[in-house]
């Protein structure tokens, strides 16, 4: 096994390699890099080489997925998955799903040879953040088998669709169905950055993610009476836009009081939007999540019936759809446990979270089994340049990875499993 002074130079390495990847992007002097864009191509030709040099085989598959092969003890072992996504937000960070593939590098080099009884798949997806395409996680969709013809015909602000960027990029739509998962995967481990103030609020490098948070995206549009803002009484108006807006207070009111919730008005849109003219219409996002589904729909059943109150009152109507409903998804009991015992072996306290954020890891645990490793994000700031890890957690991630590999190598019950088809 690698020294603390060992799994610290290779912590090095990761840091370096992710601001190199930072530097990879659509924007000069920032980082944007979307689902296939021309930089992808440089990213996987860097990712690559550090995966052949150390024995891996590399391919990329129908959506664009980098994947390396670190082969186990003999043909024929099962094979495990690790890694995250490539693809950035605009103005992006340099650690915020990169980490995760670079760290999954940095694992079999940490093996320094060694073969297991499995496999490991390093997996560097393709898109996770829905930046280009308005939908997210189309990289691990394509291996649960949930890239369909409705996805493929989405198109892009410039009018390309999801197929023909895969074209462009010189891969083949007809061949997604091979990226699918095989019955030999045991299972899926992502490093990632928490993204959140949580672990440095306690003073913990490391987190395990218990499940990842239900979140449930809405429309409220408030519809009342346009009317001249100068010869109206306040007491004859019917303004869609103060609707909303003690709607929204609401919002935040309930999020306050209601334990794990955490409510979001992230856009609002008054028409006809004239200074002096009462608004008529007025369009507002709700985003709402929580790890307890059920704490989530009453949440937003309560906040449904607030808004319909408050429009009542002031005279104007109340429309609301929904956009996006995604239920909580618990990651794997057992790997939880592995994953808590490795950080314990790596002299660390493990805390017990929930991810307020999706991740990679979600999709893939309608199959396999999944874990999720967070890393103390400092000062919780992501999807910003600023973004930045500590070495000493990066070397302790690294270290907790090596222990988890190497207790699921002994475990019976691990090598037992096989993906859920």
């Amino acid at each position: 096994m690698l020294t603390t002074f060992g799994f610290r130079n290779l912590a090095e390495k990761a840091i370096m390699r992710c601001q190199k990847l930072a530097s990879l992007s659509e924007d000069a002097g920032g980082t944007r890099r979307t689902f296939l864009s021309a930089p992808v191509h440089d990213c996987h030709r860097e990712v690559s080489s550090w995966m052949k040099a150390l024995g891996m085989t590399v391919s990329v598959d129908a959506v664009g997925n980098l994947r390396g092969f670190y082969p186990g003890t003999s043909s024929g072992v099962p094979r495990i998955l690790v890694g995250s996504h490539l693809d950035t937000v605009p103005n992006a960070g340099a650690f915020d799903g990169i980490l995760g593939v670079v760290l999954a590098v940095g694992l079999v080099e940490s093996l320094d040879g060694q073969k297991l009884p499995f496999g490991i798949e390093v997996i560097g997806f393709s898109e996770e953040e829905g930046v280009r395409f308005g939908v997210p996680f189309i990289g691990s969709r394509a291996l649960v088998g949930r890239v369909d013809e409705e996805l493929l015909g989405r198109k892009d602000e410039h009018g390309v669709s999801v197929r023909k960027a895969i074209q462009d990029f010189g891969l083949n739509p007809n061949e997604i169905s091979k990226a699918a998962l095989s019955a030999d995967v045991l299972g899926h481990i992502e490093f990632h950055i928490e993204q959140g103030p949580v672990l440095e609020t306690l003073g913990q490098p490391l987190g395990v993610v218990e499940a990842i948070v239900g979140q449930n995206r809405m429309e409220f549009a408030f519809s009342g009476q346009v009317n001249h803002a100068g010869t109206t009484p306040m007491n004859s108006r019917h303004d869609a836009l103060a609707a909303a807006a003690e709607w929204i207070v609401a919002v935040e009111r309930l999020a306050q009081r209601t334990k794990g919730l955490v409510a979001t008005v992230g856009f609002i849109e008054a028409k006809p939007g004239a200074a002096n003219v009462i608004a008529g219409e007025a369009r507002a996002t709700l985003d709402i999540r929580h790890a307890s589904d059920r704490a989530r729909t009453e949440a937003m059943d309560e906040l449904i019936r607030q808004g319909e109150s408050i429009a009542a009152r002031r005279g104007v109507t109340l429309k609301a759809r929904t956009l996006l409903a995604q239920r909580a998804v618990v990651m794997d009991p057992f790997l939880r446990e592995q994953v808590k015992h490795a950080i314990q072996k790596a002299g660390c306290e493990p805390h017990r979270m929930a991810s307020g954020a999706g991740h990679d890891a979600m999709i893939l645990a309608e199959k396999i089994p999944a874990a999720i490793i967070f890393l103390r994000t400092p000062g919780g700031v992501s999807h910003d340049p600023s973004e930045s890890v500590h070495l000493d957690d990066v070397a302790k991630a690294l270290e907790c990875g090596f222990h988890l590999l190497t207790q699921l190598a002994t475990s019976q019950e691990f090598l037992g499993r096989t993906c859920r088809a």
